[in-house]
């Protein structure tokens, strides 16, 4: 007990002996670490934006990158500038800081490691479509303690890094600039389905947005149910923004069509479906059952 109180004692005293330059020295080396990172995540984004869709994703990749080996410099020097202070007492400045780590800052430092978790496992990048618990939408910033998301609505969210150790996490394009929407239409049991594929294949085939490849066909998939016919095309858009745009092009124009060739919606009774006013989670779901990824699915990692 007594050892403990004398290295308590010599501790404080250590703490009573560090001069203002070193202080502010410490303080200097930080400010310029975050100043530092900003402005060069601002210059990359900004040319991230300048360039080709595919350019920007892998201009955006790297932005996390920067800013960890940026941090780890300024805290290899602010480390530097600790151990000439405290020296042996070191030792006992990492017995405290444990403590502090497990009684009053956990969560932060849970937050801390997942950053580093998602900068070098990736399992999302910047400019990714993902969807992680109950936060949607495209990654516009990752840093060392959170992950910044805007929402299909233009909300900016920012989700604690640690939720990538509690939460699966669904990615719609994975890193790559196209992305697979799935669009769901629903015509009454007696309609022409033939006449209704061909009639939507064509709004997608014809669509600004679309994008098809060898590697990214469009699927069409139609399902007989008791009381109405499910229509499902799968296919890409050419930039994983514009998956709402492409959406509500295909389901106007082929509204449009299936008016003048007599395919008609099926009564509301019969599809029973559930009021969406006020229910953004619902909003959530639905968003994420229409979202795929470069491979036809949604990606999935912890």
């Amino acid at each position: 007990m007594a050892d403990v109180n004398t290295s308590k004692e010599q501790l404080l005293e250590t703490l009573k002996s560090i001069d203002t330059q070193t202080l502010i020295v410490i303080i200097l080396i930080f400010l310029i670490a975050y100043v530092l990172a900003r402005i060069i995540t601002t210059l990359l984004s900004k040319l991230s934006e300048k360039t080709s869709r595919s350019g920007r994703i892998k201009v955006k990749i790297i932005i996390p990158i920067v800013k960890f080996v940026i941090y780890v410099i300024a805290f290899y020097y602010i480390f530097g500038e600790i151990l000439k202070i405290f020296g042996a007492e070191i030792i006992l400045m990492t017995g405290l800081l444990g403590a502090a780590i497990g009684f009053g800052i956990k969560d932060l430092f849970s937050d801390l490691i997942g950053g580093l978790v998602i900068t070098f496992e990736k399992p999302y990048q910047i400019g990714d479509k993902i969807l992680i618990g109950n936060y949607y939408g495209e990654v516009t910033d990752i840093s060392l303690r959170a992950t910044k998301l805007i929402t299909p609505d233009a909300n900016t969210v920012t989700a604690p890094n640690s939720l990538i150790f509690n939460e699966a996490v669904a990615s719609g394009n994975y890193g790559a600039p196209e992305m697979m929407v799935v669009i769901d239409l629903y015509i009454a049991g007696e309609s022409n389905v033939e006449t209704a594929m061909k009639i939507l294949r064509e709004a997608v085939v014809s669509s600004k947005y679309v994008y098809i490849s060898k590697k990214s066909p469009i699927i069409m998939l139609h399902k007989a149910l008791p009381f109405y016919t499910r229509l499902r095309a799968k296919a890409y858009v050419n930039d994983l923004r514009d998956q709402f745009k492409f959406e509500s092009e295909v389901h106007t124009r082929t509204w449009i069509e299936f008016q003048k060739n007599g395919v008609r919606a099926p009564q509301l009774n019969v599809l029973n479906i559930p009021s969406m006013e006020g229910n953004y989670e619902l909003g959530i779901k639905s968003t994420q059952r229409n979202f795929g990824s470069n491979t036809g699915g949604l990606k999935n990692s912890k």
